[in-house]
């Protein structure tokens, strides 16, 4: 039997819901995770037992929340991290205004007014999708990823439905080697952080000083500075991360009239800090709708 629960989610408009929506869908992990018009759903262990829970954007009203737990206790730890996963606690009055200053992004600022940074589900989880998506693309990603999910994920009864759990350190560390694929040294160093989460010699959370967080993920062998610093912006939620490095990004700076190289992106977008983080979502959205206009 489990604990059910409704909650009408406040959040400081404008909320761009459907954005968030539009990042997760690509992205999400068939019998871990749902995406539709107008809803994101998915597992996730919490510390009594797994979880289901479901998030609809109610435009105008606020995201409505939907969650089935194993155990009461865990209700409040649930809030919290449906609240990360959609940057509910930004204001984002003061951001828009900081960017929408710089006359590159004033545009995009007008077009989707209250952008979100996507927080994460579970901390061990993002640093193993980011470590598989580095250098491929989000369709590859996600066809590595569902594959590991079903082969090492953890099948459980909740809200009447089987569904899946996606794998933890522990798995990975012990029979990552079986399921993953592509280049040696990159599954080496997949299966390298699982064990050091596994044995704790390596701690995430979205307490962590993102600097600090930093350090410690590019002190692990196959980590370089966009899987840091993109861990930093997911789990630490650092609002003030560019990735320079990423190749959608740097084409939505270029389109959106930002430079296109990497150390001149850089340099530029000091002027946009602490906002960079969402500087860099509205360079990846612009990226996206420029491609669908070709």
């Amino acid at each position: 039997m489990t604990h059910e629960f409704t909650a009408r989610l406040p959040v400081t408009e404008p909320f761009d819901g459907a954005g968030v929506l539009a990042w997760m869908e690509p992205r999400a992990l068939p019998g871990v995770e749902e995406v539709d018009a107008d809803s994101f759903s998915r597992t996730v262990r919490l510390p009594h037992g797994p979880a289901w829970f479901r998030v609809r954007i109610d435009s105008g009203r606020g995201p409505e929340l939907t969650a089935h737990l194993t155990d009461p206790a865990d209700e409040a730890l649930l809030l919290s991290l449906v609240r990360r996963l959609f940057d509910l606690d930004t204001d984002p009055r003061e951001i828009d205004g900081a960017l929408a200053a710089e006359p590159v992004l004033a545009p995009l600022v007008a077009e989707v007014p209250g952008i979100r940074v996507p927080g994460a589900a579970d901390p061990h989880e993002m640093l193993v999708r980011a470590m598989v998506g580095q250098q491929i693309s989000v369709a590859a990603a996600r066809t590595h990823l569902t594959r590991l999910a079903e082969a090492l994920g953890e099948r459980v009864e909740i809200a009447g439905t089987t569904r899946l759990l996606f794998p933890t350190a522990e798995a990975l560390a012990a029979d990552g080697h079986t399921v993953l694929r592509g280049p040696t040294r990159r599954v080496a160093a997949i299966i390298g952080a699982a064990e050091a989460l596994a044995e704790g010699s390596l701690v995430l959370g979205p307490e962590d000083d993102p600097f600090a967080q930093r350090r410690a993920l590019m002190e692990l062998p196959g980590i370089g500075a966009w899987t840091a610093d993109y861990v930093r912006m997911r789990v630490a939620h650092d609002p003030d991360v560019l990735l320079p490095g990423d190749l959608v990004l740097r084409q939505g700076a270029e389109h959106a009239g930002a430079p296109a190289a990497p150390k001149d992106l850089a340099t530029w977008a000091e002027r946009l800090a602490p906002w960079r983080s969402y500087a860099s979502a509205h360079f990846w959205r612009h990226a996206l709708r420029a491609r669908r206009m070709r």
